[in-house]
């Protein structure tokens, strides 16, 4: 079963095209994967939204906020804060 010569021949007659465009195509996808840069996206800036603020003063007029009454004043505490050892049981 010795593959003669003719035989080969004809094996390589339909290999070599076919490594030829395999090594196209690996080219190719090499240039176009590593060696051409991306295309930059230029985003233009967003312009800011400038909202007016309005403040409606006619709300500190209204009756409910009128019947609000002011504390008093709280005294400070006169008696002594804690315990010597807080650690102990009671």
């Amino acid at each position: 079963m010795a593959i003669t010569f003719l035989e080969k021949r004809k094996r390589l007659q339909y290999l070599f095209p076919i490594l030829g465009i395999a090594l196209l195509i690996t080219i190719f996808v090499l240039w176009q994967g590593f060696f051409k840069k991306p295309p930059e996206l230029i985003i233009p800036p967003e312009k800011p939204v400038i909202k007016k603020v309005e403040i409606d003063f006619e709300i500190l007029k209204s009756p409910q906020l009128e019947e609000l009454q002011i504390f008093e004043k709280v005294p400070p505490y006169e008696e002594e804060i804690g315990r010597e050892n807080p650690f102990i049981p009671y």
